[in-house]
Parts: C-alpha cells; sequence; structure tokens
C-alpha cells in the first residue's frame, strides 16, 4: 500500500507514519463491510457503550497489518486483552489502537466516527494515523513533526491516494472560539465554560478523532472533555495528529497525557485546542475541571 508520505521526513519517522495508515486503513476497511447492514451484531460492554462486529473486523485487520510491520512489538487496543506488560521507559514502543472510535456514530451512518492507530514512545504519544472512511480521508501526524491529510479514494477496489495536503495552525486566535463537543456525551461541566463565552460557537461532533482532526483542519478550536473514563486508545493517535499540526494536547489540568500506564484511563480527561486558544483557556479549563482533577489526584 502505497500511502504518500512527505520525502523529508527521515526515514524512521516515515516508516511509523506508514505503518500506522496502512493499519488505519486495513481496519476501516473491514469494518466498512458492516456499514448499513441490517444484520451487523450490536452489544452492549457496559451502559451505553456499544461493540458490534465491525469493531471486531476492524481489530483484527489492523493486528494483523501491525504483526508484519511492527514485528514483537506491544500493541494496546480497545478490543483486544492487554498486552502482558507496557512500560514508559524512554525507548518503549507501544502500539495504542481504538478499532472504532464513535460505534455510535458508525451505527447511526453519519460518517463521524474514525480508525484510530497511535504510536507511544517512552510514554508518550509519538505518530498516529485517523482514518475516516466515510468521506474518505486519512490523517497522519507525528508529534512536534508535522501533519498532512490525504484523500482515500476506494472506487476501484485499491485505495487511490491524493497529495498530502500538510496542515499546520496559524498563530492566530478565532474569533468568536470555536467549540467542539460530542454529541453522544453532553457534559454539564463543560456547558459551565461555554457560558463564561457566551459568545463563542459550538460545533458537535462524534469521535474523539474527529473531534482534533476537525481542529487540526481548522474547523475546531477546543474541545475539552473533563472526564474521567477516557483511555489512551482515545487519545494517543488524536494527540499525534493535532500537536503534528502545532496544537496543544494534555490533560484537563495542563499537564501531558501518559501512555502505556499499568491502568490505561486518563483520568484527568483531555484539553486539545490550537496553541493561543489552549493558553487563553488555561485557567478556566482547569477551574471547571477542579472536580475530576481532584479526585484523580
Amino acid at each position: 500500500m502505497n500511502i504518500p508520505i512527505p520525502d523529508s521526513l527521515p526515514p524512521e519517522i516515515a516508516r511509523d507514519l506508514r505503518t500506522a495508515g496502512e493499519a488505519a486503513l486495513r481496519g476501516g476497511n473491514s469494518a466498512m463491510e458492516h456499514y448499513g447492514n441490517e444484520t451487523l451484531a450490536i452489544a452492549e460492554k457496559g451502559l451505553n457503550d456499544p461493540v458490534t462486529a465491525a469493531d471486531h473486523a476492524a481489530n483484527e485487520a489492523i493486528h494483523e497489518v501491525l504483526a508484519i510491520r511492527a514485528p514483537g512489538e506491544s500493541i494496546l487496543s480497545e478490543e483486544s486483552p492487554p498486552p502482558a506488560e507496557t512500560t514508559t521507559d524512554a525507548r518503549s514502543r507501544l502500539w495504542i489502537v481504538d478499532p472504532l472510535d464513535g460505534t455510535k456514530e458508525f451505527i447511526a451512518q453519519n460518517g463521524e466516527f474514525a480508525v484510530m492507530v497511535g504510536l507511544s514512545i517512552g510514554g508518550r504519544a509519538a505518530a498516529g494515523a485517523l482514518y475516516q472512511p466515510d468521506p474518505g480521508v486519512l490523517y497522519l501526524g507525528f508529534s512536534d513533526g508535522g501533519a498532512w491529510e490525504i484523500k482515500v479514494d476506494l472506487a476501484s477496489g485499491d485505495p487511490e491516494f491524493g497529495e498530502p495536503v500538510t496542515l499546520e495552525l496559524g498563530p492566530e486566535p478565532a474569533e468568536p472560539v470555536r467549540f467542539i463537543r460530542s454529541r453522544s456525551h453532553p457534559d454539564p461541566l463543560l456547558a459551565k465554560l461555554e457560558e463564561r463565552l457566551p459568545e463563542a460557537d459550538t460545533v458537535l461532533c462524534g469521535s474523539v478523532g474527529v473531534k482534533c482532526a476537525r481542529i487540526a483542519t481548522d474547523v475546531a478550536d477546543v474541545y475539552v472533555h473533563p472526564v474521567a473514563f477516557l483511555k489512551e486508545w482515545d487519545t494517543c493517535a488524536p494527540e499525534a495528529v493535532l500537536r503534528g499540526a502545532g496544537g496543544r494536547v494534555t490533560d484537563c489540568g495542563g499537564e501531558p497525557l501518559t501512555y502505556g500506564k499499568h491502568d490505561p484511563r486518563q483520568p484527568r480527561g483531555i484539553f486539545a485546542a490550537r496553541d493561543h486558544t489552549w493558553g487563553a483557556l488555561r485557567p478556566m479549563v482547569r477551574e471547571i475541571a477542579t472536580p475530576i482533577l481532584r479526585t484523580a489526584g
């Protein structure tokens, strides 16, 4: 699969991005075999947390790619048992997979879902791929190194790729601020933040990955989710893409997100924004997130 990667990238970064991108594409294509299928098998993993045959098909396809492209490296996936051992040692590499981020949106067939394959190195997000099969766009990012949007056309059966478009957020603040928040997980704490910025616009969206991609493509400015139930697979690939585009991604206390923990939760939520907006809103975000910050310690 010849995913176009800028020639200027160091070989090891290009290799990781191609691996993440190919895994995400294979996973997305497997998931789409179930899209709109009336016999789609839907089960509940927990309260308001569906899983489908598409999730499992994507997960299997992603693992097959990683077994070939990154043999022997650990994989943490939402739909698989955890790896025997993880570590945040500076040399450790951990692939972090959400086979179908936005399962509810997949079921609703609204396009607001993504297949996400991230790579953490030394406990920090390093590289990631977000693939939106509907409408067909692949986002690749390397934290602090760049991000790209690539159109994907599957009409002929094999993927045909457009030229990679560099994603680079400018320093200018947006007026008014454009919040992007969940369709399926409205949060009263976030409502308090919006109330303090009455001129702000609100954009509704499903998947965490799609939200971060929309900030990276300058459709929105900030995503705050002050909850304790996000997991590492929800945030790794989106963080790599948005940071690669020049954005900021932290927990709601302004501290870096970490990966390869014994417990894969991100207990202090997520605060993702273009750089200027992140700095301007940080005091307010810390204030409204105080309940979860206290609980997480």
